[in-house]
C-alpha cells in the first residue's frame, strides 16, 4: 500500500529491552499502516576491543543467540528473523533459561530447521551478522545500543533512532500514539535524544 510506513527494526537477540521495543511495534502494527521488517544486531560486536565488559558475558555467551539470528536471517530473510526472534523470547518467558538447550526446539517451533543452531557455536555467520549490525549502527552512531528503529515514510524519507527504550508495552491506539511520535521528532531536522526519567532494571 502506498501510505505504508515500513520499520526497520535491529534487536540483539538477548536485550530485554529490545524485547519490550519489539512488542510494541508488534502492537503498533496492528492499530497504524506498518511493515515491520527485523534485523540483528549484536552486543557482542558493538562491546568488541573494550577494556571493560558492560553486558558482563566474559563467556561470549551473547554472540551464540546472535549468530543464530544472523543465519536465519541470511538464510531465510526478515520475517523469518521476527518468528524465530518472538518464538525465542516466548521460551524464556516461559521460564525456558537454558536457552543454549532450547535453540532446537525454538527454530523448529518458528517452522525454521533445527540445524541453524549449530551457527550459533561457529564463525559461519559472523560477516553476515558484523554487516547488519553495522547497518543499524551506521543509522545513529555514537554511543547507542539496541535497539535501533529506521522508520522509512510513505514518500520514501527516512530517519533513524536509538529506541525507543521502554519499560511497560503500550498496547492498542497507546502503541500508535508511541509510533505517531518517535517518528514526529526522529523526522525534525537536528533531532538528537530525547530521554524520560530512569526506570528500574529489568532482569534479563
Amino acid at each position: 500500500m502506498a501510505d505504508t510506513w515500513t520499520a526497520d527494526l535491529w534487536v540483539d537477540p538477548s536485550c530485554p529491552y529490545s524485547r519490550l521495543t519489539a512488542r510494541w511495534l508488534m502492537e503498533a502494527v496492528q492499530v497504524r499502516p506498518i511493515s515491520l521488517r527485523w534485523h540483528v544486531m549484536s552486543l557482542a560486536v558493538l562491546n568488541e576491543g573494550r577494556d571493560d565488559d558492560p553486558e558482563g558475558d566474559p563467556e561470549g555467551y551473547l554472540w551464540i543467540p546472535a549468530r543464530i539470528c544472523a543465519a536465519v536471517q541470511t538464510e531465510h530473510g526478515h520475517d523469518a528473523l521476527g518468528r524465530f526472534y518472538d518464538a525465542l523470547w516466548e521460551s524464556r518467558e516461559r521460564g525456558g533459561e537454558d536457552w543454549v538447550a532450547g535453540f532446537e526446539e525454538v527454530l523448529a517451533g518458528a517452522g525454521l530447521p533445527a540445524d541453524l543452531a549449530r551457527a550459533g557455536f561457529s564463525e559461519a555467520y559472523d560477516a553476515a551478522l558484523r554487516a547488519s549490525h553495522d547497518e543499524g549502527f551506521g543509522l545513529v552512531g555514537g554511543d547507542v545500543g539496541t535497539p535501533v528503529l529506521a522508520a522509512t515514510a510513505p514518500d520514501g524519507t527516512r530517519a533513524a533512532v536509538f529506541g525507543p527504550v521502554v519499560s511497560e508495552v503500550p498496547r492498542g491506539e497507546s502503541a500508535g500514539r508511541l509510533w505517531d511520535g518517535t517518528v514526529l521528532v526522529a523526522a525534525t531536522p537536528g533531532f538528537h535524544t530525547l530521554q524520560g526519567p530512569p526506570q528500574a532494571q529489568i532482569a534479563g
